[in-house]
């Protein structure tokens, strides 16, 4: 009786061919799996892609039928100061008075930004930096819930002036 073949040097076993039926649920398998990874890689970068100008609007829709909410848009470079001002305040003679208006011009409403005043001097080196909250800046509480695309604030802020060495101001929004 002659030995049989060793397996590593059998030809492997027919497969039969996947029937109609078969074929259609490997599909219905593969299309469920890429379905699920897309839904996970949404949820894993949730922030990112609701923050993103191109998938913000794709977001917004499904959220509109699913009842989720994104979270706010921030783009601070999108605040534009339209004005500015510094002079002695009125009624303090240790302090300046700045005002300010700025515009929200990105393509969606924001929340109140941090909004940064810088001095500098004559080298240009920074000798006083704050940011302000939006409480500070605007006085109290906020009394609307942000600012909607193409809308201004006026801002007035008290500081204490820091004499003759300051000769230059700028705003900067986070």
């Amino acid at each position: 009786m002659p030995r049989p073949l060793p397996r590593f040097v059998r030809p492997p076993p027919k497969i039969a061919p996947l029937s109609r039926a078969g074929r259609w649920r490997v599909a219905a398998m593969l299309a469920l799996a890429t379905v699920t990874l897309a839904v996970q890689i949404v949820l894993a970068d949730w922030n990112r892609f609701a923050a993103s100008p191109v998938w913000r609007p794709t977001m917004q829709a499904v959220c509109a039928h699913l009842g989720c909410a994104l979270p706010a848009w921030r783009e601070p470079r999108a605040f534009v100061v339209l004005s500015r001002e510094i002079q002695p305040h009125p009624g303090n003679q240790q302090a300046l008075l700045v005002t300010a208006s700025f515009r929200n011009d990105a393509k969606y409403a924001q929340d109140w930004p941090l909004l940064e005043l810088a001095l500098t001097d004559l080298d240009g080196s920074r000798i006083g930096l704050r940011r302000f909250e939006p409480f500070e800046y605007l006085g109290g509480s906020p009394s609307r819930e942000g600012l909607a695309p193409g809308q201004s604030a006026t801002v007035a802020l008290e500081i204490l002036d820091p004499g003759n060495r300051a000769v230059a101001f700028e705003f900067d929004f986070h």
